[in-house]
């Protein structure tokens, strides 16, 4: 159904194309691809030589003519791309699509440029402004189809720009941040365990610059801490996330952020006490009474002033009163008949 309302749909826009004149002949030119040129134009914007052609694009580009920036700088890319003025007509590219407001296009034309011309002297540059257009999709800024047609949000996508700038430049001016939001975005994303492996690479990688290290050890506790939350009966997230906050604590004592640091490892305390008070409700229903035994003392000495220690502790005592703990998989009441079944048997024998 979709397919056959696409094709009636194709097949509109060709017959309403056919009923209106083009306004301009249709020309391919290597480099530039398929262009409308003026009628009777001659292409006045045209030169024989890369550093005229590159002198066209910036005049156009000061000019704010876009179109005719875009088609200067592509053809000397494309016409001289050994020439000593090839690096900065590409980056005049991307810039011309930045201007117009195509960022996701910008972005890939600006990693064409550090691909091509490694060296390019204004390489700090570019990976400033490919950070800048990242960051515009990490606070929500919709990808575009063909550049045009807005299509959805991904973090997944961002995630993948902020990869590229750390691989283009891994200790550049901008790669440390690129690097903590690259974990950010895939904490957007909800995918904790890819969060914590970017950030703890972050820390690893940028040891010798302690606010970044720091910044990216405390974003790992949190990201585990999320994570945390999510696990019904796996409490593993909850410990490597205490762990981390204590390491944090033991590598930055005078970080302003300690305080907050030992709120999170109280609250994944608590949430370890819930976790294990948890699994001995999962053991007692099933008649399991040692295992949940060991879970609600667990969950006791897990966060001891926790309600869930208070509600362990309790049910602990309610257990014993009635003597259920003294068998593995049988209520007590059973095990205390068996004394008097047996001294009837051998009364029985005796007579």
């Amino acid at each position: 159904m979709n397919c056959r309302l696409i094709r009636i749909l194709l097949l509109t826009v060709c017959l309403i194309g056919i009923t209106y004149p083009l306004p301009a002949p249709l020309i391919y030119r290597a480099g530039e691809g398929w262009i409308y040129e003026p009628v009777g134009s001659k292409g006045e914007w045209m030169r024989s030589r890369a550093k005229d052609q590159l002198d066209v694009a910036l005049e156009a580009f000061e000019k704010k003519d876009y179109k005719i920036a875009l088609r200067a700088a592509r053809r000397t890319v494309s016409m001289w791309p050994l020439s000593d003025y090839a690096p900065e007509a590409q980056f005049l590219v991307g810039k011309c699509y930045e201007a117009k407001g195509n960022d996701e296009k910008a972005f890939k034309e600006y990693q064409k440029l550090l691909e091509k011309y490694p060296k390019f002297s204004k390489r700090e540059e570019v990976l400033a402004r490919q950070y800048e257009i990242a960051n515009k999709y990490l606070a929500g800024k919709w990808f575009r189809l063909f550049g045009v047609i807005p299509l959805y949000p991904s973090m997944e996508k961002t995630a993948q720009m902020f990869e590229k700038i750390v691989k283009n430049g891994p200790y550049s001016e901008v790669a440390p941040q690129a690097q903590l939001k690259m974990g950010q975005a895939k904490e957007k994303k909800k995918d904790y365990p890819e969060a914590v492996k970017v950030y703890e690479t972050a820390a690893d990688k940028y040891f010798d610059r302690p606010q970044i290290a720091a910044d990216a050890l405390f974003k790992a506790g949190i990201a585990y801490y999320k994570q945390a939350l999510k696990a019904e009966y796996d409490q593993n997230a909850a410990a490597q996330a205490i762990s981390t906050f204590t390491d944090f604590i033991a590598l930055y004592p005078n970080d302003q952020r300690v305080a907050e640091a030992k709120k999170y490892i109280t609250a994944l305390k608590t949430e370890q006490a819930r976790g294990a008070f948890q699994v001995a409700q999962f053991y007692e229903k099933r008649h399991r009474w040692k295992a949940a035994e060991i879970y609600y003392n667990e969950a006791i000495q897990k966060d001891p002033t926790s309600s869930y220690a208070a509600q362990a502790r309790k049910r602990l005592e309610q257990l014993k009163e009635k003597g259920i703990l003294e068998g593995e998989s049988k209520p007590a009441t059973e095990t205390q008949k068996q004394p008097e079944q047996t001294t009837s048997t051998a009364t029985q024998n005796n007579k």
